[in-house]
């Protein structure tokens, strides 16, 4: 816990930091501002003592005009403190939205490792916010504490009592404030929490609502959502109570303070220990003092609030990334030779392959575990915890993961596609990609061709659609090692052939692995290499595994 706090208190610095002349300019404006409205009683008292009891029609006019002059100067000071403050606070948060995509975005990894995409977005987006909003309030924090001052030197001057009682009993009460906002942080975070998991999970639903269509399962997703959705509330509703409670209690707190003040004003005025003036000047502060006080009590809520975001950013930032840099060298250009050498990862043991470069491999995995793990390895998003895997005789464990992906590119089965053309989706060498992949006839069934606009995750297309435009995708990149995982899952046989006849052509020379258990793909392949438990149990050609191997021919041909 004492780790996590130190890093929270890091991110609320920075941001503040990262302001320092927008919060100054603010602080400084608004604390004008406090101070201008706490010279407002003591200058009307002494309008009653100078110019009404003397009855001085030249020094009314005199005192009224100040008076004027200091709300325009009120007026002009809390404009522009308004506008500083907010452009700091936005500020903030669009800084620390970037440090957050950084770091979601990072080639090592790991900041998405137990977090939903939703849960992510959230803390990019209202964690952040809520983090900024700190830039807003602390001037105002500061402006309400020169209000204080301002009339403490004020009451100081006109009764000793009454200053001393400001000052000194201004400390407690904030003390007491910050800990009553303790709650309201805790209860804040939890809050967050509950509202980032429920932010995921709901991304995560529509994201897949075909699949849940097609497969009937409204049902369970609407009761799933229920469940996060209820505890999110509650999380919210306590969160609410706590904000009240803390909200009630500094306000009651400073009413009776404020009382104080006015009770004792009142007694020395009875005494005749101070004149008419300063009592009315002694009574304007008193009420002029629950302004500051409620923006104490304001600022102390949005810090705790803001204090409990920062855990979370700083949770999210500090997250260890899956993979580290290394100072490692790939040749350029690579010439794709992969070899696994004893490599222990997940579900993967010993394994062991050499693939030379320029061949066209096959991969059988009856576990879709090891497929993925595998690609894990190959794509350097995690490292062996035994073993090596090498490209070119270079460990990729001490190659920076940018570098890995520009040689070793992963194309997954579930990739999506972006908004945009599908030209732009697929990029250079399109031509050639899209008859390769079949992705042609994908463009010739668009209203406008390659210049069609694929909606976000390309669910405009169909599947089968959507699946070949990924994989045209992969092969434009054209990537010294390409490996592809189940890239015609969702296409008939007849494009399934003309696919697999189309990539070993495009890919002639260049090294290629293709994870798979489709026959047709496998028939193309210069080998075929099968993991079974995680290990590899034998190697050979298609054909001749599917005559030979009676689990082979289960993976692949039933």
């Amino acid at each position: 816990m004492p780790a996590t706090a130190t890093t929270s208190r890091s991110v609320l610095r920075q941001a503040i930091s990262g302001q320092r002349r927008q919060v100054t300019l603010a602080s400084v404006l608004a604390a004008g501002h406090q101070g201008g409205e706490a010279l407002v009683p003591v200058i009307i008292g002494v309008v009653i003592d100078q110019a009404v009891d003397g009855g001085s029609a030249g020094t009314l006019v005199f005192w009224l005009a100040v008076l004027g002059v200091v709300f325009a100067g009120l007026s002009y000071s809390y404009r522009f403190a308004a506008r500083a403050a907010e452009s700091a606070s936005l500020r903030a948060a669009h800084d620390l939205r970037i440090a957050i995509s950084r770091r979601v975005l990072h080639p090592g990894g790991g900041a998405e490792n137990g977090k939903l995409a939703g849960e992510l977005v959230n803390i990019g987006t209202s964690d952040a916010q809520r983090v900024g909003v700190v830039n807003a309030v602390l001037p105002f924090g500061i402006a309400a504490l020169a209000g204080v001052l301002v009339s403490a030197v004020a009451l100081l001057r006109i009764s000793l009592p009454l200053g001393l009682l400001v000052l000194l009993g201004t400390p407690p009460l904030l003390y007491l404030a910050h800990l009553i906002g303790k709650p309201l942080e805790r209860r804040s975070e939890a809050e967050q929490e509950r509202s980032a998991h429920a932010s995921g999970v709901a991304t995560d639903l529509v994201s897949g609502l075909r699949v849940l269509k097609g497969i009937g399962a409204e049902p369970a997703a609407v009761a799933r959502y229920r469940d996060t959705s209820q505890n999110s509330l509650k999380a919210t509703l306590r969160a609410a109570r706590a904000k009240a409670w803390h909200d009630g209690a500094v306000l009651a707190l400073t009413g009776i303070f404020i009382a104080i003040v006015a009770l004792v004003g009142g007694n020395l005025a009875s005494s005749g220990s101070i004149s008419v003036g300063d009592l009315v000047a002694a009574v304007g502060l008193a009420q002029f003092l629950l302004t500051p006080f409620l923006i104490f009590s304001w600022v102390n809520g949005e810090l705790a609030q803001g204090r409990a975001s920062a855990s979370r950013v700083a949770d999210l930032l500090t997250t260890p990334a899956a993979v580290e840099a290394g100072d490692g060298e790939l040749p350029a250009p690579a010439t794709g030779n992969v070899r696994f050498t004893g490599v222990s990862y997940r579900s993967l043991r010993g394994v062991d392959l050499d693939i030379p470069a320029g061949q066209l491999i096959g991969v059988v995995a009856a576990d879709p575990a090891a497929a993925t793990d595998l690609l894990d390895c190959l794509g350097r998003a995690g490292d062996p915890a035994e073993g090596k895997v090498h490209v070119d005789s270079v460990d990729l464990s001490t190659v920076d993961p940018d570098r890995v992906r520009e040689v070793v590119l992963v194309a997954a089965h579930d990739a999506d596609l972006f908004e945009g053309t599908l030209a732009e989706n697929v990029g250079a060498a399109m031509d050639e990609a899209l008859a390769a992949s079949a992705a042609d006839e994908v463009a010739a069934a668009l209203p406008d061709g390659t210049a069609t606009v694929v909606t976000e995750r390309g669910r405009s297309l169909s599947g089968g659609q959507r699946q070949r435009v990924a994989l045209a995708r992969a092969l434009a990149a054209d990537a010294p090692v390409l490996v592809v995982h189940d890239p015609t899952t969702a296409v008939d046989t007849v494009t399934e052939a003309k696919i697999a006849t189309g990539l070993a052509r495009l890919r002639q020379g260049r090294t290629t692995i293709l994870v798979t258990t489709s026959p047709a793909l496998l028939a193309v392949t210069d080998r075929v290499i099968v993991l079974e438990g995680g290990r590899v149990t034998g190697e050979g050609g298609h054909a001749e595994l599917a005559r030979d191997r009676a689990d082979y021919r289960a993976a692949v041909l039933s």
